[in-house]
């Protein structure tokens, strides 16, 4: 899969839902905010934490915008990776294929993370 594509038309379905139904994603968007700016926990454990839950409900455009969220907060690979370990144990097997794209999607965002930086 070229997840840069998937991100790309993830985005644009997410504009034409905004003109579809303002009201409901700008407090949708303001509750996203909330939770990632309050609390105590930092910004990239609850993106991380996200990526569990993306790939526990087998949501690829989640997987997608939540890995892109980490690699712009500097999650590495290894941090990624036991994140997609405690999917998979505790979604199983269709967690474990999840996972794997997972996997290629953060490969593939941090190359063109690394290739756009030089």
């Amino acid at each position: 899969m070229d997840w840069t594509q998937k991100r790309d038309g993830t985005k644009d379905q997410l504009r034409r839902l905004n003109k579809a139904i303002p009201d409901t994603t700008k407090a949708f968007s303001g509750l996203g905010k909330a939770v990632k700016e309050g609390g105590t926990l930092d910004f990239k454990t609850k993106e991380l934490v996200a990526m569990g839950m993306a790939i526990t409900l087998r949501c690829e455009a989640c997987i997608v915008l939540h890995m892109e969220a980490l690699v712009r907060a500097g999650a590495t690979r290894e941090e990624v990776g036991d994140v997609l370990s405690m999917a998979i144990q505790m979604g199983g097997g269709p967690a474990m294929m999840y996972a794997a794209e997972a996997i290629e999607c953060y490969d593939q965002l941090t190359e063109e993370k690394a290739q756009a930086a030089e």
